[in-house]
């Protein structure tokens, strides 16, 4: 009887605070779009900011976030995938694992600012890129690395052993086995990472201040030449991004409806990072059961 009734004080404190967390969260998503979503319209969604008169948009705000975003995966997948791959099919317990393990998980705690600092130092300073893409892009691979290499690691020790067993006793190599029968096997699980990591790539700001710049000029989709600094596609020019444009229009407080761009553009990027989160996981489901017929 004791026991029972133990049972059912801990299920209802947890219960709680599932809910506790649970309405926080969504108070907070609710606040969100109710103040921003009267202002987002189409013509905020493309036009171009202003500084000096009310009605400006978001356009190239947002183009540059998603392109950032994609010249961050270009860089931090392939070097997550070939970590996650060492660590977890080649890499033997021993002191240089350790090591790798602990620098792992030094960076993945360091906060972003942080990362922002060491970037703006190593990356706009010491290699000459300036406030760019590319640098704001090396900056988001340091910080978002060790999350992604343990999202792959994680995928792929999930695999059972007999799904290796199975592919050495074909007579395939070691590595033809990670790559044919490993590594899709752990697709869903890291693709969904991948999904995750980008969600938090499109939403920070800390580390793109002193990278990417604070700046969003305008401009010329004609324009293909990928070292000018007006092209669409040109990795060397400054790139403001949303997250970054919300904590502009907040702390300097020059455009007359700061507020209310302000307020637009946190309800556009928290729909995005929701997409991008809810995404991760249907898009993991649909995977699993096509790859597994589950």
């Amino acid at each position: 009887m004791h026991a029972k009734k133990v049972d059912k004080l801990a299920t209802v404190i947890l219960y709680t605070i599932a809910g506790i967390i649970v309405t926080i969260l969504t108070s907070l998503i609710l606040y969100i779009l109710v103040r921003g979503l009267p202002h987002v319209s189409w013509s905020f969604l493309t036009g171009r900011s202003s500084s000096y008169q009310a009605g400006g948009g978001i356009g190239i705000q947002l183009y540059n976030s998603f392109f950032l975003l994609v010249i961050t995966l270009i860089i931090s997948v392939p070097l997550s995938m070939g970590a996650g791959i060492y660590l977890s099919e080649y890499a033997q317990k021993g002191p240089v694992t350790n090591f790798i393990r602990t620098c792992i998980e030094i960076l993945s705690s360091l906060p972003s600012v942080v990362v922002g600092l060491f970037g703006y130092l190593i990356f706009v300073v010491q290699f000459e890129y300036g406030f760019s893409i590319i640098s704001g892009a090396l900056a988001l691979t340091v910080f978002n690395l060790p999350q992604m290499t343990r999202n792959v690691e994680d995928s792929l020790r999930n695999v059972h052993h007999t799904q290796r067993e199975a592919g050495l006793a074909l007579g395939i190599s070691r590595w033809e086995t990670i790559v044919h029968v490993v590594v899709p096997e752990a697709l869903p699980g890291i693709i969904t990472g991948v999904v995750l990591a980008s969600g938090r790539i499109f939403g920070e700001a800390a580390a793109l201040i002193y990278t990417a710049g604070q700046s969003a000029p305008a401009l010329d989709w004609s324009n293909w030449n990928i070292f000018s600094v007006t092209s669409p596609i040109s990795i060397f020019r400054q790139a403001e991004t949303l997250a970054v444009h919300i904590w502009k229009v907040n702390s300097e407080g020059t455009i007359p409806d700061g507020t209310e761009v302000s307020a637009g553009s946190a309800a556009v990027l928290l729909i995005f990072i929701l997409i991008f989160n809810f995404g991760a996981r249907r898009l993991g489901t649909y995977l699993h059961k096509k790859l597994t017929s589950a």
